[in-house]
């Protein structure tokens, strides 16, 4: 699976989360493509990228700055 996910940085949070199946992988990255040419017209300087995992749960865990906030990344242990 791919993850199409926009974040803004500023506000914390994340503004788009879009799923593909495999078979998608170029729909996923002409959506990105549009999206990024979208916030460059708009002036908006958000993160954009496409993740590939094996489902929302393994990109949330592989991810977890987009999905948590300061507080909840602190408690993680130090490996």
């Amino acid at each position: 699976m791919f993850f199409l996910i926009e974040y803004n940085w500023s506000q914390g949070r994340i503004v788009t989360f879009r799923k593909f199946a495999d078979s998608e992988r170029e729909k996923a990255q002409d959506d990105r493509l549009e999206l990024e040419l979208d916030l460059h017209r708009l002036g908006l300087a958000h993160e954009v990228g496409i993740l590939e995992a094996v489902s929302g749960e393994a990109v949330r865990r592989m991810h977890r700055r987009y999905f948590e906030d300061l507080a909840e990344l602190a408690k993680l242990p130090v490996l």
